[in-house]
């Protein structure tokens, strides 16, 4: 990161959450309602697991805001886990270690075996408390208030899902404006524009918990309003493109990212890979296609950021579908062990990747127009539109 940055700690069935936020300006406004609201979008889908039914994130901010506007200080965030009080001798942060919960056998797709060979541990569950997707909860949270932040701005970020398992929208829904397919998604309990779809979408999903299988899929974020010049060619490590890939990597599950139409423009001809530029007195510089997602050269060129990220399969399976594995100690095989797991999890994903997005769009506003005063920066931000018009 660059002049924003946060750091969160916390295990699955420990205590709490909780993130700090540095670089933050002061005198933003934002509110705890908001973030609530964020947290709870990130609890909602179709297929979720159990974990879902316990836990009702809420967030109390602990530090850095004051009558509702930031300080410029580090903001702390925390969000309580409601099912510590079930694992509070197995979680224990003093005392002897216990053998309840304790996870020896590895189960494949996760950190548990490459995690504890690195760190030295036997019991796996020290890997899997602090790899767990558990974790994205406070990234929802930091995210939202880099999202009070940018819609300050003008620039508001949404998400829906276009592909679960082998069914995709993604033909279906070309004619509709980014805009519209984030309203649309917000209707349906799987995230995807259209909603009248979801009993088909409910049913692959069900067979799959009958089967005691998983699945992914694949989700798209954006930003709107997006001004011109976020990131920068002149060093690999600030072009936009690259922050954007690496956060939405980040997000557990994840394993691949497109910017725009991504790998299929390696098909077309380069005359039907790149977006022509236009000019109009009062609106500036435009495209009329965007198939470079908003970002060339390492930097936004005004366009909407289109980001599709493609989520991998929970490896977490019932015990029908259980996957080989060898036992840490002892070296026999063994069918891998089951934690509480959702059966698909791509709507949840796709919130935590508009976080990611908001915080990485964030960093950005903040190194171009300064870091100190929101009312100054917000004031940067308005000329740098109206400049851009006359450019």
């Amino acid at each position: 990161m660059g002049k924003l940055r946060f750091l969160n700690a916390g295990e699955s069935h420990g205590p709490a959450l909780t993130a700090i936020i540095e670089g933050i300006p002061s005198n933003l406004r934002i509110s705890s309602e908001y973030i609530n609201r964020e947290l709870a979008r990130r609890q909602t889908g179709y297929g979720r697991g159990g974990r879902m039914k316990i836990e009702k994130d809420q967030v109390e901010i602990l530090s850095g805001v004051r009558f509702g506007l930031t300080l410029g200080s580090p903001i702390t965030l925390m969000v309580k886990n409601k099912d510590w009080e079930n694992w509070t001798e197995i979680m224990a942060v003093e005392g002897e270690p216990t053998e309840k919960r304790e996870i020896l056998n590895p189960r494949p797709g996760h950190a548990d075996l490459t995690g504890g060979i690195k760190y030295g541990f036997y019991d796996m569950r020290n890997v899997l408390e602090r790899a767990s997707a558990r974790e994205t909860t406070t990234r929802v949270a930091v995210g939202a208030v880099c999202k009070q932040l940018l819609e300050d701005v003008g620039i508001k970020i949404g998400s829906y899902v276009i592909s679960i398992g082998e069914l995709s929208v993604k033909d279906q829904i070309q004619h509709l404006s980014l805009e519209e397919r984030f309203e649309r998604a917000e209707k349906s309990e799987l995230r995807i524009p259209l909603p009248e779809e979801d009993e088909k979408f409910k049913k692959l999903i069900d067979l799959a918990r009958e089967e005691g299988e998983s699945l992914g899929g694949v989700f798209e974020v954006f930003a709107t309003g997006v001004p011109v010049g976020l990131g920068s060619y002149v060093q690999w490590d600030r072009r936009i493109d690259g922050k954007i890939a690496q956060a939405m990597m980040s997000i557990q599950a994840i394993k691949g990212v497109e910017i725009g139409e991504g790998f299929r423009l390696s098909e077309k001809f380069g005359s039907q890979a790149h977006d022509e530029i236009f000019y109009e007195e009062g609106r500036g510089f435009y495209h009329k296609t965007n198939r470079a997602g908003g970002i060339e050269g390492g930097m936004t060129n005004g366009e909407p950021v289109v980001v599709r990220a493609a989520m991998k399969p929970i490896p977490t399976l019932m015990r029908k579908k259980s996957l080989r594995s060898v036992n840490i100690k002892t070296k026999e095989p063994f069918l891998a062990a089951k934690e509480r797991s959702d059966v698909v999890a791509v709507p949840a994903a796709a919130i935590v990747g508009e976080a990611m997005l908001a915080i990485v769009l964030t960093d950005a506003i903040i190194e171009k127009f300064g870091n100190d005063n929101w009312i100054e920066i917000k004031k940067r931000v308005e000329n740098y539109r109206r400049y851009l018009t006359e450019f």
